[in-house]
């Protein structure tokens, strides 16, 4: 079973404007990855989502890579 990077990194904020951290969640067709496939933790895979989704709408991150 994989372990949650924020949880093993001890991060207790995440930001939406670190973008190289939430390209990690974020696939190559530009979709969040699940849970399941980065081993992040609901708690923080929540937060993962809105802060990818935040970086989205200010235009710090691209919706789709087409």
């Amino acid at each position: 079973m994989k372990t949650c990077y924020f949880c093993r990194k001890n991060i207790k904020d995440i930001d939406y404007k670190d973008t190289d951290t939430l390209s990690i969640f974020i696939d190559d067709l530009g979709k969040i990855k699940p849970p399941r496939k980065t081993g992040a933790c609901a708690k923080h895979q929540r937060k993962v989502a809105k802060a990818i989704k935040r970086a989205r709408a200010m235009g710090l991150m691209p919706f789709t890579t087409r």
